[in-house]
C-alpha cells in the first residue's frame, strides 16, 4: 500500500489557506468549495483524499481517463468536467456527471440536452470564459457572453449555473476581478433558467487570490497530489 500522507499534509496547508483567504475577503456565511482535479492521478489517491480529508468534489479533464477510473471512485464523490468537452463524448458521460465546467458552445449544449433528454437528466453546466483571449484555451470571449447564455437558457434539459475560467498564467488580480464583473452583471440580468450560484475560478497558484475576487469553487491538482505523472495515462 503506498503512503498518501502526503496529501493529508497538503491539504491541511490548503484549507488553511483558503479559510485565511475566505476570513481576510469574504462573508464568514459563503461556501468556498475545494475540488480535487485528478488528472493522472490513480483512484487509490484520489480515495485516499475523500476517505481522510474529507474532499468529495472531483474534476476530470480527460472524458477517457474518467471512464478507466469512475468504478474505482468512492460512491460518495461527486465529479465535474472541468476540461474540454468533444460533443461526440456528451454520450459517456452524461449519465454520471453532476456538473459540466466547460461548456464553451451552444452546439455543444445542444448536444448535451439531446442526450439528457434520453434520460430524463436536467443536466447543470456552467460556461467556461476565456477571460484572457488565449489561442491555446477552450472558452468563449466576454464579448459572446450573454447571447450564447440567452441561447443556452432556451434548452430545457441544461441549466446554466454559473461560469468558469482559467486565467492566463501569473497575469495577476486583473483577469480575476474581470471574471467577477462578468459574473455580478450576468447574476443582475436575471435571466431565466439561469442561476449564476457558481463561480469557479483558481488553481494550484492563484487560489487565495480567485477568493479575493468572488470564486467558490476552487480546482486544485498539483498543490494537493504533487507534480503530474503523465506516464498513467
Amino acid at each position: 500500500m503506498m503512503d498518501f500522507s502526503y496529501i493529508a499534509e497538503n491539504y491541511k496547508r490548503i484549507a488553511y489557506n483558503i479559510g485565511e483567504a475566505k476570513a481576510k475577503y469574504r462573508k464568514p456565511d459563503e461556501e468556498i468549495r475545494l475540488m480535487a482535479v485528478t488528472k493522472t492521478v490513480p483512484a487509490d489517491a484520489v480515495n485516499y483524499a475523500i476517505d481522510e480529508c474529507g474532499i468529495n468534489l472531483l474534476g476530470e479533464n480527460r472524458v477517457q481517463e474518467y471512464l478507466s477510473k469512475k468504478e474505482l471512485y468512492r460512491e460518495n464523490a461527486e465529479v465535474h468536467i472541468i476540461g474540454h468537452l468533444q460533443s461526440n463524448k456528451v454520450k459517456y458521460i452524461i449519465d454520471s456527471i453532476s456538473l459540466i465546467q466547460s461548456v464553451d458552445s451552444l452546439k455543444l449544449a445542444e448536444e448535451i440536452n439531446r442526450h439528457a433528454m434520453k434520460i430524463n437528466k436536467i443536466q447543470n453546466v456552467l460556461i467556461e470564459i476565456n477571460i484572457g483571449g488565449e489561442d491555446s484555451k477552450s472558452g468563449i470571449s466576454a464579448k459572446q457572453l450573454t447571447e450564447l447564455i440567452e441561447n443556452v437558457s432556451a434548452l430545457p434539459n441544461v441549466r446554466i449555473k454559473g461560469l468558469m475560467t482559467i486565467p492566463p498564467v501569473n497575469s495577476g488580480e486583473k483577469f480575476l476581478a474581470e471574471m467577477h464583473e462578468l459574473y455580478l452583471d450576468i447574476r443582475d440580468k436575471n435571466i431565466d433558467n439561469v442561476d449564476m450560484d457558481i463561480l469557479s475560478m483558481g488553481m494550484s497558484g492563484d487560489y487565495e487570490l480567485a477568493i479575493k475576487h468572488g470564486s467558490n469553487l476552487v480546482r486544485i491538482g498539483t498543490a494537493l497530489f504533487g507534480a503530474r505523472n503523465y506516464s498513467l495515462k
